[in-house]
């Protein structure tokens, strides 16, 4: 089968699938839409993959880009015959691929697309529908996506639903002081003493400084835990357009000292950080089956998430982490508070995380349903008005 993966731009998520689709003895082409920024990713397309140079790519997309990418993804389909297109998210890369009129479409949601940016404005809502109506399957990563889905609808028999899942073998809990090697590579032990925080309870952020995900939120509702606890520590990796903000509100809290700014870390070395925090934190307003809190739970790292629809499919208050009304940094810092407070609940929340991902979080596992939502794509036939592509 030949399969053409167009996204958006080239982020760990497409490294990871492209690298699981590269073993699987298709033949797999890459197309990317534009590059926003920085790259976001910096391990090379595995070998297997041949990049598709085009028109699209090497910038931003405009809107007034619209019509010579249109043209020139007709030209990559005649050149790269595939037997299905992958796109998402839904508005961007799935919406080109479906104005060119190619089936069989398999749709993959990254969330956001339909949780939140479906309802942003007529246009947005004409994009998501016109994409949904000529998509063969959908892939969703939460139940929420398909109910958003359900709405503009799209019939829930061509819905393939899993989350992504991560590697639980890469992301793994931290072992007992007694179970660790002594030969082992410097670990999480290293880098809270490293810190001066071997006494402090550790927090972790691990989300873009977005305003999607509400890391101003978690700055003020970590200047209010901070004040009421001095041992507590935060631990900040990413970074983003409020860095300038989160600055501000270090400061003003008095907390600045308190805060490890850790940049942008590599995905070998994201397992480091999860061990060496005590709990994980997420106030992002929007979110599917979220990587990053599948991350933390195969860590055994217990969440305090914002209450939303995707992060309710997999934190049960008292049970994996706590939840907290989404936008209120009163209730987040409570939330903390009441974590810190509680040591044997935490160790409780951490072996019930652990268990949650490998039950339900493993990407080998789950990888497969790609797979299944492919085969079913392919019953429903290739598209007449591009037959000549074949």
């Amino acid at each position: 089968m030949r399969i053409l993966y167009f996204t958006r731009d080239y982020t760990p998520h497409d490294h990871r699938f492209l690298s699981a689709l590269a073993c699987t003895g298709n033949q797999v082409f890459s197309l990317r839409l534009e590059q926003r920024g920085p790259q976001l990713e910096d391990r090379p397309l595995p070998p297997q993959v041949q990049q598709v140079v085009w028109r699209g790519g090497q910038r931003p997309a405009r809107r007034q880009d619209g019509p010579s990418l249109w043209w020139d993804l007709k030209r990559v389909i005649r050149c790269v015959q595939p037997d299905l297109i992958h796109a998402g998210p839904v508005q961007s890369s799935a919406l080109l691929a479906a104005l060119v009129g190619f089936r069989p479409l398999v749709t993959m949601s990254w969330g956001s697309d339909l949780l939140r940016d479906a309802g942003r404005d007529w246009l947005w809502r004409w994009a998501t529908g016109f994409t949904l109506r000529h998509t063969s399957v959908l892939v969703g990563d939460c139940q929420a996506v398909a109910d958003r889905a359900a709405g503009f609808g799209f019939p829930a028999a061509r819905t393939v639903l899993f989350p992504w899942g991560v590697d639980i073998g890469h992301f793994t809990p931290r072992p007992a002081p007694d179970q660790e090697d002594s030969h082992a590579a410097p670990g999480a032990p290293d880098l809270r003493r490293r810190l001066g925080w071997q006494d402090a309870l550790v927090l972790l952020s691990t989300r873009s400084w977005e305003p999607l995900y509400g890391v101003d939120v978690l700055a003020d509702a970590f200047v209010q835990a901070a004040a009421r606890l001095p041992e507590l520590r935060l631990i900040m990796l990413g970074n983003g357009s409020q860095a300038a903000r989160l600055r501000q509100i270090f400061t003003r809290g008095e907390v600045l000292d308190r805060v490890f700014f850790g940049g942008q870390v590599s995905y070998a070395s994201l397992p480091l950080y999860y061990r060496s925090a005590d709990l994980y934190l997420s106030a992002s307003h929007s979110d599917g089956s979220s990587v990053s809190l599948l991350e933390a739970l195969a860590c055994g790292v217990p969440a305090i998430v914002s209450d939303i629809p995707g992060n309710r499919e997999w934190i049960t208050p008292g049970r994996e982490g706590w939840l907290f009304p989404d936008g209120q940094a009163g209730a987040l810092a409570k939330a903390i508070l009441e974590a810190a407070g509680d040591p044997h609940r935490r160790a409780e929340a951490s072996r019930s995380a652990r268990g949650l991902a490998e039950r339900r979080a493993n990407w080998e596992a789950n990888f497969p349903k790609l797979l299944e939502a492919y085969r079913m794509a392919l019953t429903t036939g290739r598209n007449p008005a591009l037959g000549e592509a074949k």
